[in-house]
């Protein structure tokens, strides 16, 4: 294929997720046509923008999103069940870079429930090449060269996803979303100082099961090694949806007791 040339317009210049990944992410929830854990995802937003030192505009109200989303999302395109993928980046208009104005980008992932669990089970692998931070920035979606190359290995090698250890050869998260182990009533959550992701859908669900007695939650430090105990695995992710992990390596899992779980979390929307 040959090489293609492109020339920058002030725009693409002014865009610094672009040119350097300056950017975070966060998602919202479409379900019913309605907007569901607004709040925890704006909260989060917001929290995302100031760990990156991002200049958070005054416009940037809870009451600007909800009409964002309604106005151009729920009655512009008539999506009724979704994922909006909401990208906020820094332009380089400023004296100082924390100075500089933001823009917004965001699209949407239509989905049948966003809190169901997918059909099909996922088969995923431990990745040890390469291991993610637990840091600050760990815990929001950032630009993340480990999630790029995890995603291509998993690519290759006709798995759906990777398991990504920290430093410490713990298990973290996966390229795009946090594991819930399930043994007996227990659910184990790796620490978000584990460098798993911050997740307001996971969180929302992890205190359902807690308010209502429904399953000992505990986050732990997991070695690697313990994702082979587990009766069920499940995978949250803003980003995509929730699934049921259905085999890593040669351990396969079930899927009944976590899709009971969600069931009645999602009663609990109704």
């Amino acid at each position: 294929m040959d090489n293609q040339y492109f020339t920058s317009d002030e725009i693409a210049v002014r865009n610094r997720a672009f040119l350097s990944g300056d950017a975070v992410k966060v998602s919202f929830f479409i379900r019913n046509g309605k907007l569901i854990m607004d709040e925890e995802c704006y909260f989060f937003l917001m929290a995302s923008m100031r760990k990156m030192r991002l200049n958070i505009p005054l416009s940037y109200t809870l009451e600007f999103f909800q009409s964002l989303f309604r106005t151009e999302i729920i009655e512009g395109k008539g999506i009724q069940d979704g994922i909006v993928n909401f990208l906020v980046f820094r332009n380089t208009d400023g004296i100082t870079l924390s100075k500089s104005s933001v823009s917004y980008f965001y699209e949407i992932a239509e989905t049948a429930d966003v809190l169901a669990v997918q059909e099909r089970p996922l088969e995923l692998d431990l990745i040890k090449e390469i291991n993610v931070n637990n840091n600050l920035l760990s815990n929001i979606r950032v630009h993340s060269p480990e999630n790029i190359y995890g995603e291509i290995y998993a690519q290759e090698n006709d798995l759906d996803d990777v398991i990504l250890l920290n430093p410490n050869k713990r298990i973290a998260r996966t390229t795009f979303g946090n594991l819930l182990f399930l043994e007996g009533n227990v659910i184990k959550i790796p620490k978000q100082t584990e460098g798993a992701y911050i997740s307001p859908l996971m969180e929302n669900f992890v205190t359902f099961l807690h308010k209502n007695n429904l399953a000992d939650i505990q986050e732990h430090e997991i070695i690697a090694f313990e994702s082979q105990k587990a009766e069920e695995i499940l995978l949250i992710s803003d980003e995509k949806g929730i699934f049921s992990v259905g085999k890593i390596r040669n351990k396969t899992f079930g899927n009944t007791r976590f899709k009971e779980l969600t069931e009645s979390w999602r009663n609990s929307f109704l």
